[in-house]
């Protein structure tokens, strides 16, 4: 009964934040040299080719990094990303003036709000320190959702109305942008890409 109820009270959440859905594209000044967009900024692959990109200021050179075109420094927003396919992934959001030039641990102290997938099942919430979480279903698509003024980011598995992570009380100064990571292929086993998926309220 509990869990009927849970999974009701999530359903009901999900519905609300899904009505701050924000139209995300990539951007491909901010891409690393080895990953791969589509067209229409919507995917994102890892491939094994280091491309011949002018190293601006916005571009990640060390990790396999890319930011949306769109932020947020007031309000809320919300977006859906496909995961389906994949055995390493991390996205959520970061803040404008990450270092773009190093590997740098991803915790919300570095400026990183986001959860992550290694090997196929193990899911983490990258927090200070990072906590492992245990979910009943592999979510096949994540739901994002932050509230910059309450500094809160949640992750929902949208089919099964379920709420993977919270982080909250954060404490939010300047533009948030949303940020992915579909990590290094893995001789083809990562190869799927990242999709940001358009969101259906059910």
């Amino acid at each position: 009964m509990l869990s009927e109820q849970m999974k009701k009270l999530v359903e009901a959440e999900l519905k609300r934040v899904q009505q701050y859905a924000v139209d995300v594209t990539l951007d491909p000044d901010t891409a690393h040299p080895k990953l791969i967009l589509s067209d229409d900024g919507k995917q994102v692959h890892h491939g094994d080719v280091k491309k011949n990109l002018p190293d601006n200021p916005k571009r990640f050179s060390c990790s396999f990094f890319v930011l949306a075109k769109q932020s947020l420094s007031s309000g809320r927003f919300y977006f859906e990303v496909q995961v389906q396919g994949k055995t390493n992934w991390d996205f959520g959001v970061a803040r404008e003036s990450i270092n773009r030039k190093k590997n740098i641990r991803m915790s919300p102290q570095c400026g990183y709000w986001t959860v992550c997938m290694r090997n196929g099942n193990e899911y983490k919430a990258l927090a200070d320190p990072p906590v492992r979480l245990s979910l009943k279903s592999r979510p096949q698509k994540v739901g994002v959702f932050v509230d910059y003024e309450e500094g809160l980011v949640s992750f929902y598995d949208v089919d099964a109305a379920a709420l993977i992570y919270s982080f909250t009380g954060c404490s939010f100064t300047e533009k948030l942008f949303p940020f992915f990571s579909p990590d290094n292929n893995d001789g083809g086993t990562n190869s799927a890409p990242l999709i940001i998926s358009p969101v259906r309220v059910k």
